[in-house]
């Protein structure tokens, strides 16, 4: 591939991306489907949001496409590229949070983003981001080791040092600093990724965007029929409370959605339906309750344990 960015031929991706994962997502939901949103942003550009609600299976889901540009790049987008500030920019992503309904089926997050900026009588400056990473409320080691298993087989053609490096990331990035726990399991995180070979890079977009269906179809598919009740349902509600205060405290797309202007209700999409919190609520000791914040939520290596 040239190793000038090809703006389009990402864009183009992107799309089948989302409409890919919206068709694999309401096959196993079985009654809802992915309604279609498109609008436009005054400031350049705009996007498409895919919405589920009250679905077969998925509570509340969304896949956003988004395009946005403009003349000065948001301060979130030049915080570590001072030299940037200024500079005309494009960029795009598809960004999606499943939140199912059954406390014992996990919530998961994807996304994979395109930047370009182009400074004044400067070559054009990109990077790719993305990653996915798993919220279970009840955990299943089963679920850990296939999200991970299927991260660290996506990433293996690109260099054995790519996993890792990414999921550590990731570790780092989907923690409460607050609460001083991670939000979930983790998966991928990466950023800022330009290794000077655009084919490549796109590549490496590319394996870890359509990696993310086959790594959250089966959990899903596992945990749809499980039987719960009220105190699970509850315990889901309180726990969604931590994904609430991840996105609205430090989650950076949210950060940049807002300061380049999006599209409000695209952004915050990604909120549950229905969420509690508790004052200094703890889990009866032993329980599954706690478990998950014992045992899952501990930034664990979960390929290694699985070989233990």
């Amino acid at each position: 591939m040239s190793q000038q960015p090809e703006t389009e031929a990402v864009k183009e991706y992107l799309l089948s991306l989302q409409e890919r994962i919206c068709q694999r997502l309401e096959a196993v939901d079985g009654r809802g489907t992915f309604i279609r949103d498109s609008w436009q942003r005054p400031e350049g550009g705009g996007g498409v949001s895919r919405v589920m609600a009250e679905g077969g299976v998925i509570e509340k889901g969304g896949v956003n496409f988004s395009h946005v540009m403009g003349d000065t790049m948001p301060a979130s987008a030049t915080a570590h590229r001072p030299q940037l500030a200024g500079a005309p920019w494009q960029a795009m992503g598809v960004s999606l949070v499943i939140h199912p309904e059954n406390p014992y089926a996990p919530t998961s997050h994807a996304n994979v983003r395109f930047f370009i900026a182009t400074p004044k009588d400067a070559e054009p400056v990109y990077w790719f981001g993305g990653g996915y990473d798993l919220t279970p409320y009840y955990g299943f080691d089963e679920d850990c080791v296939h999200w991970h298993q299927t991260a660290r087989n996506a990433c293996r053609p690109f260099g054995e040092d790519m996993y890792p490096k990414f999921k550590h990331w990731c570790d780092d990035y989907f923690y409460l600093k607050h609460r001083q726990e991670p939000r979930g399991v983790g998966g991928l995180f990466f950023d800022d990724h330009n290794t000077g070979d655009f084919g490549q890079d796109f590549a490496f977009m590319q394996a870890v965007g359509d990696s993310y269906i086959d790594a959250y179809e089966p959990i899903l598919k596992r945990r749809l029929d499980h039987p719960w009740g009220e105190r699970e349902r509850d315990f889901q509600l309180y726990r969604r409370g931590r994904y609430v205060e991840f996105n609205l405290v430090y989650d950076r797309g949210t950060l940049f959605g807002l300061q380049s202007g999006g599209r409000t209700e695209s952004i915050l999409m990604s909120l549950p339906p229905l969420v509690r919190w508790d004052y200094d609520r703890q889990p009866e000791p032993g329980s599954e309750e706690a478990r998950l914040t014992d045992y899952f939520l501990t930034g664990r290596n979960w390929l290694e344990a699985a070989n233990d």
